[in-house]
């Protein structure tokens, strides 16, 4: 039987970093696989997950959300994943708009399909501290994710006063108050033993109401989170400094409209005399990180820019993923672009 770990958690709420937190805290001879699952089509955090020592496998599913549109393919992967590595556990972090009952639902098929190979442990619902109470107000999924949680984590909490902090717990508190909320350690994350072995029981009744009355429950997510893909292939005449970048884009991107820009961008050395690097670009509500990317040597040459922009869906996302194509030389690519 392989335990079962799913994280939910709105856009940019930080479940890439606390996973891979746990992961040097389990026995070395533990193995893992991360399954992940995202919208658009630019493979960012699965290439930063696969860095780690610790990590068994990463596999990713793009462009759609494992609990609407890509229903079906969590259990292929599943069943790949067991054949492939046997692994001591298996994580699966969701899109920023999953819907934790339909993975449920779709897990526990699966553990009766295969007579028990497979087990849901706990789905864990990490929450942004920082920016829950604005998203909150727009989106039911957030609504959703925080409601149906074996464990809730807050993460970015030491970003917000102590008066913020009670508001979060306070909403938190009203949309679920029995399960037990966690605050992160910063990066340390939190200790895998409060998250893992939880036996979640978590939707047994709507389960049970699904397989009585299969029509009756329609599908409560909804199509909230737009997508564009920025990409050029071609290389500029000169490459931007990662200082151009946040200085003409990181620090003007509104955190009203847009939730997450990430992807890879080739930059200038600081130091004239230094190499171009490939960089790692990760902002989230205002907020960034760049790690620098050693490709392989089985990878293909990288584009020059390839980044997925995720937000608000309208037309003020549009344009802001036009202004940044524009301010890097770029394209959008995408519905209604």
């Amino acid at each position: 039987m392989i335990p079962i770990t799913v994280f939910t958690g709105f856009l940019g709420a930080g479940k890439t970093s606390i996973i891979l937190s746990l992961l040097p805290k389990l026995p070395k001879d533990y193995s893992v696989v991360l399954l992940k699952n995202e919208f658009g089509d630019v493979e960012v955090d699965s290439k930063l997950a696969s860095s780690s020592s610790n990590l068994t496998a990463v596999n990713e599913i793009l462009n759609g959300c494992l609990c609407c549109v890509l229903v079906g393919q969590m259990q292929s992967a599943l069943l790949e994943i067991k054949e492939k590595f046997s692994p001591d556990r298996i994580i699966i972090e969701c899109s920023g708009s999953a819907f934790p009952a339909t993975l449920a639902f779709q897990i526990r098929q699966l553990e009766k399909d295969t007579e028990g190979a497979f087990k849901l442990d706990a789905i864990v619902t990490v929450i942004d501290a920082e920016n829950f109470a604005g998203y909150e107000d727009t989106s039911p999924t957030a609504r959703m994710q925080a409601s149906y949680s074996d464990v809730i984590l807050i993460n970015k909490w030491e970003h917000v006063s102590e008066r913020q902090l009670d508001v979060v717990l306070d909403h938190l508190h009203t949309l679920n108050d029995l399960t037990p909320k966690i605050k992160c350690q910063g990066r340390d994350g939190v200790d895998p033993d409060l998250i893992f072995g939880l036996d979640s029981q978590l939707f047994r009744l709507e389960e049970r109401e699904r397989h009585e009355h299969p029509h009756s429950h329609s599908h409560p997510h909804t199509d909230e989170v737009q997508t564009f893909t920025i990409s050029s292939s071609t290389l500029p005449t000169s490459l931007p400094t990662k200082a151009q970048v946040e200085d003409t884009i990181l620090k003007e991107l509104s955190k009203e409209v847009v939730y997450r820009l990430k992807g890879f961008i080739l930059l200038a050395p600081s130091d004239p005399q230094a190499s171009s690097s490939l960089e790692i670009l990760n902002w989230a509500f205002g907020r960034w990180d760049w790690t620098r990317y050693q490709s392989t040597d089985s990878e293909t040459t990288p584009t020059f820019v390839r980044l997925t922009i995720m937000g608000e869906r309208g037309p003020q996302l549009r344009n802001s993923g036009k202004k940044v194509a524009q301010l890097l030389g770029a394209e959008v690519v995408g519905n209604d672009v």
